[in-house]
């Protein structure tokens, strides 16, 4: 980025000492200006709005407030924002939780120095980047899957189970479905148990898994 203005960065994360050691790496790059720190999802959310942030180094597990929250409300009033989530958790939901929000970018917490640094300037610019390892994973999810046989798969769910099904393959939470079905999350929690039932699914993974086969979840 050498003859343009350093990309300016708020930190966000609930641990201090991860959060000045990474803003104090992050100063010491002449790529970039940390623009300041933030330990809350409100905290952040504020922050955005009176630092200016080019980008938003995010985490996701935080009090009051989680990342991926914070970052829909950020994006919400500042979409010029690019938000790169830097969390420990590699779990399908909060990564697709995350795209939903708005995050350009999510890498794991323990990715080199220099694979940040490309990421903030990356998404700085308007790109999408996600570790090597989520890259591939996410492409799978997005890859298209062709439905399996004819007629409507999975005839032993009534209506309301197979788009309960359809949501969770679609990588949504129970509290998520709730909000999107109007239903209460105990409903919501009695319909995923009986689709695993009716599947004869070991776990929410594996019902994922052959929901997707049928072509749910896009």
């Amino acid at each position: 980025m050498s003859g343009k203005r350093p990309v300016r960065v708020l930190v966000v994360d609930d641990h201090p000492v991860f959060r000045e050691g990474f803003a104090a790496l992050l100063g010491s790059i002449d790529e970039i200006e940390v623009a300041g720190t933030a330990s809350t999802g409100v905290e952040a959310v504020e922050q955005a709005a009176e630092r200016n942030p080019d980008v938003v180094v995010m985490d996701v597990q935080m009090p009051d407030m989680d990342g991926i929250e914070a970052t829909r409300r950020i994006l919400e009033k500042h979409p010029e924002i690019g938000i790169v989530v830097l969390t420990m958790s590699e779990e399908d939901g909060t990564i697709f939780d995350a795209l939903r929000a708005g995050a350009r970018g999510y890498l794991l917490k323990g990715a080199e120095p220099d694979e940040v640094v490309r990421a903030i300037t990356t998404v700085a610019g308007g790109g999408v980047v996600f570790g090597a390892v989520l890259a591939s994973r996410i492409a799978d999810f997005m890859a298209p899957r062709p439905r399996t046989g004819g007629g409507t798969p999975f005839p032993a769910l009534t209506a309301r189970e197979h788009e309960v099904l359809d949501l969770v393959a679609a990588g949504l939470s129970n509290g998520q479905i709730a909000e999107r079905l109007f239903l209460s999350q105990k409903t919501v929690r009695n319909h995923v148990h009986a689709v695993l039932t009716k599947l004869q699914a070991a776990d929410r993974a594996e019902a994922i898994i052959r929901a997707r086969d049928a072509g749910l979840g896009r």
